[in-house]
């Protein structure tokens, strides 16, 4: 008899009358004291009319005849954590969990619980795994919630690190979660980027920006033919925006398409004429098809824009190191190292004092005829007194050791002439 009223429970409380739920189960109850599931479902009733108390006694009750009852556990928890009391709340989400381990609802609300006891990289975790098993359960609506709790967890994003490498990453999500995983793949984590990567493609084939991002990661560690397909992908899902074509430039350049990666670097430039980063890449193109003229008018342009930028010095002092104008080349290395010095740059800094180096060994008459023109522009500079000029230049000497003469000249000079205007 006790099932009737029961039944008639459940359809009252589906059609969000709550009150005659709960006179329903009151009879189920009376008749049966031992009823578990009509105190779950009493505390459903409790809880979605208000009554949180009521609700987490039933829950209680409940529990007590059946300790092993996963749901109960759940939904309690779910009760304690609307009356704040997120460490009664975690414990019962912990019960629910050991009982039924896959149970992706409860990974879900302890993910909730965690973030709001301010544990925010447990959240995350809890709402990944809470993401994986709903996509097991193909509920992609509940796996796409969780995605979106994480995202909303990164932290604000920050500009990524100066690269160091020669393929290095160059683009800026405007979304937190890629652009975090943009930075993992950054310090060396490539393998667990593109992990997380294709978990989020899982669950979202259409994911235009996932597709860029991983081929991003894919250029990264030299995988170009993955990478060219990624980029292809999104621009498919009209993913249309500068980095897909500046990287894709980049990739293609890498497997010898240099028509394509011409292509594809002068679409960016038509999107973002302004990125002193394609002129650089665009000019690496031309530097290869040994078209240097070309190749340093790039650079130049790169500079224009951003003459704080050190790769476009370093390369155009290649492409002049081809052209065999050395003192225009060792004039930008000189550049690129004063940057990349101060910078703290100190991979690429010594690449480029091997290159100053090799020049001054092979051409000695361009260090002494450089070093002669720095020492007189230093010498008006300080009104003649070469005694002042020694101080300024053992100072450099002290704060950056190792560097050649006409370094340490240069860099003297640069700061007067900076101070005086």
């Amino acid at each position: 008899m006790n099932n009737e009223f029961y039944n008639r429970g459940l359809e009252k409380a589906q059609k969000n009358d709550y009150a005659g739920a709960i006179a329903e189960f009151n009879y189920a109850i009376k008749e049966n004291p031992g009823f578990t599931k009509a105190y779950i479902h009493r505390g459903l009733a409790y809880y979605d009319s208000g009554a949180i108390l009521q609700a987490v006694d039933d829950y209680t009750e409940a529990i007590k005849l059946d300790e092993s009852s996963g749901e109960a556990f759940y939904y309690r928890a779910l009760a304690r954590l609307a009356l704040k009391n997120l460490s009664g709340a975690l414990d019962d989400i912990e019960k629910a969990i050991c009982l039924h381990p896959h149970d992706a609802a409860a990974y879900d609300l302890r993910g909730i619980v965690r973030r709001k006891q301010g544990y925010i990289q447990d959240a995350i975790a809890n709402f990944k795994k809470a993401a994986e098993l709903y996509l097991e359960q193909k509920d992609k609506e509940k796996c796409q919630s969780c995605l979106q709790k994480i995202k909303q967890l990164q932290p604000p994003e920050k500009p990524l690190p100066q690269p160091t490498k020669s393929a290095p990453i160059s683009i800026i999500s405007t979304n937190q979660y890629f652009q975090q995983l943009l930075v993992k793949a950054e310090q060396g984590e490539t393998r667990e980027a593109i992990a997380d990567l294709n978990w989020v493609l899982k669950a979202d084939p259409n994911d235009a920006q996932a597709y860029c991002c991983r081929g991003v990661v894919q250029c990264k560690v030299g995988n170009y033919q993955e990478a060219i397909a990624d980029f292809n992908q999104a621009l498919k899902l009209n993913f249309q925006d500068a980095l897909v074509y500046r990287n894709r430039g980049k990739a293609r350049s890498q497997i010898g398409d240099h028509q394509g990666a011409l292509s594809d670097l002068n679409q960016a430039l038509k999107m973002q004429p302004e990125d002193p980063l394609v002129y650089v890449a665009r000019g690496n193109i031309y530097r290869e098809m040994g078209n240097c003229l070309n190749a340093i008018q790039d650079y130049s342009q790169a500079v224009q824009i951003n003459p704080d930028y050190p790769s476009a010095y370093y390369n155009r002092g290649l492409a002049y190191t081809l052209l065999e104008e050395m003192q225009n080349a060792v004039s930008d290395y000189q550049k690129a190292a004063s940057i990349y010095c101060e910078q703290e740059d100190w991979e690429n800094y010594h690449q480029v004092l091997n290159k100053l180096q090799k020049i001054q060994i092979s051409n000695p008459e361009i260090k002494n005829q450089k070093d002669g023109i720095l020492r007189q522009r230093l010498l008006r500079l300080v009104g003649g007194h070469w005694e002042i000029a020694e101080r300024l230049i053992q100072q450099q000497e002290y704060n950056y050791p190792g560097m050649s003469d006409d370094w340490y000249l240069q860099k003297v000079i640069d700061q007067l002439e900076r101070d005086r205007n």
